[in-house]
C-alpha cells in the first residue's frame, strides 16, 4: 500500500493526500475526512514516518492519532506539529481507527524506531493497563486522563469529560428540556474500575447531570451508541427518535456526531431547534458554521496541544515524573438549543 493507492481509493490527487498525511491546513474538510477514512480502513502507514524517526536517531517524536475522522484531533495535531518543528524535532504521525489498539502501535513504534517520546491523541485506558508497561520512552496522553494509572513515564493533558458532559445536560435541563436523548461512542464492556473509555466517562457525567436535577434518564432507552462520525450520529439520532418520539433534545458526545444528528433531524422533516434541540461536544471550528450554529462544550485544542508537547519535551530531557493536567472547557451557546415551557 502506497500513497498512490490511497489517492486512487479516495479519489483525490497524490498531492492532496500528502498534505492531509502531513497535517497541512489547506485541505477541505470533505477531502480530509475521506482520505483519513481510507487511511484508517487500509491500515496505511506512510513510509515517511519510519524514515523520519530513523533519520533523527532517537530524537524524533511519534504521534499516534486514534480516530482518523476526529476533527478535534486534526486541529490539535496541526498545532502539535508546528510546536514540534519549532523545537527542532521531527514528528511521525500514525493514524488508527477508533477501535484499534493505540498501545500495541506504540509498542511496535517504540521497539522498531526508538523515538524520543510518544504523544497519544485519544486512547482507551484498558489498552494502557494491559500493555503500556512495555513502552519505556516518555509519553503523554492528550484528551484522555491517565492519572488513575501508575505509570511513571505516562503523563496526561485532558478536559474533565465527566463535568463537561454534566454541564451539557444541565444546560439542556435549564432550557426546560426533560426528555433528552444521548448519543455516544461504544462502551467498554470489560473495563475494570478506573479504566473507563471516553464514552463511559461522558455518560457518567450525563447521569450526574440528570440526577442533580432529579430528571429521569433511562439509558437503556435514551442512550444510543455509535461510531464517532457523522454517519454514526445520523444513524444514532434516527434510532433514538424512532424509539423515543417524545424527545425534545439530543446531546451528542462529539460535534461530528451532532452534525450527523442534525442532518437526520432535517431528513425526518423536523427542525433544529424548533422541534429538537441539539448540543454537541468538542467545539470544533465546523460547529460555528452549521445552520443553525451548534451549541457545544468546547475543548481548548491549542492549550491541549501546547501543554502535551511541552510536558513531553521536558520529560524527554530528564524533567521529572508523570504530570497530569486538566484544561478547563467552555460552554459555547449556539443557535441549536431553544427554551421550552
Amino acid at each position: 500500500m502506497t500513497i498512490k493507492d490511497i489517492a486512487q481509493r479516495s479519489g483525490y490527487a497524490v498531492g492532496t493526500v500528502s498534505r492531509v498525511l502531513n497535517g497541512h491546513p489547506d485541505v477541505s474538510d470533505a477531502a480530509r475526512a475521506k482520505i483519513l477514512s481510507v487511511v484508517a480502513d487500509t491500515g496505511f502507514q506512510p513510509n515517511d514516518n519510519a524514515r523520519h524517526l530513523k533519520q533523527r536517531g532517537g530524537s524524533g517524536i511519534a504521534v499516534i492519532v486514534k480516530g482518523a475522522r476526529n476533527l478535534l484531533f486534526a486541529g490539535i495535531l496541526e498545532e502539535m506539529q508546528s510546536l514540534i518543528k519549532s523545537a527542532g524535532r521531527a514528528a511521525a504521525v500514525y493514524y488508527l481507527d477508533e477501535d484499534d489498539d493505540e498501545v500495541e502501535q506504540a509498542v511496535r513504534v517504540s521497539r522498531e524506531f526508538k523515538p524520543l517520546g510518544i504523544l497519544f491523541l485519544g486512547g482507551n485506558q484498558k489498552n494502557f493497563e494491559e500493555r503500556f508497561k512495555s513502552v519505556k520512552c516518555p509519553c503523554v496522553l492528550v484528551t484522555t486522563r491517565a492519572d488513575t494509572m501508575d505509570f511513571k513515564n505516562l503523563s496526561s493533558v485532558s478536559t474533565d469529560d465527566a463535568e463537561g458532559a454534566a454541564q451539557a445536560i444541565r444546560s439542556l435541563i435549564a432550557a426546560g428540556h426533560r426528555h433528552i436523548g444521548v448519543i455516544g461512542g461504544h462502551l467498554c464492556t470489560d473495563c475494570g474500575p478506573g479504566a473507563a473509555n471516553t464514552s463511559q466517562t461522558r455518560l457518567f457525567g450525563c447521569r450526574r447531570g440528570f440526577m442533580e436535577a432529579e430528571v429521569a434518564f433511562d439509558e437503556t432507552v435514551q442512550f444510543e451508541a455509535a461510531r464517532f462520525s457523522m454517519p454514526g450520529g445520523y444513524e444514532a439520532a434516527n434510532a433514538l427518535l424512532d424509539r423515543c418520539p417524545d424527545l425534545t433534545a439530543l446531546f451528542a458526545m462529539s460535534d461530528v456526531m451532532a452534525i450527523g444528528a442534525m442532518r437526520a433531524i432535517h431528513d425526518r422533516g423536523l427542525r433544529v431547534p424548533e422541534d429538537i434541540s441539539l448540543m454537541g461536544y468538542d467545539g470544533i471550528e465546523q460547529a460555528g458554521y452549521c445552520v443553525p450554529r451548534l451549541s457545544t462544550i468546547r475543548q481548548r485544542a491549542p492549550q491541549l496541544a501546547r501543554r502535551g508537547v511541552e510536558i513531553l519535551l521536558r520529560q524527554a530531557s530528564g524533567g521529572g515524573g508523570a504530570v497530569h493536567e486538566i484544561i478547563p472547557f467552555q460552554l459555547v451557546p449556539g443557535e441549536s438549543v431553544r427554551e421550552v415551557k
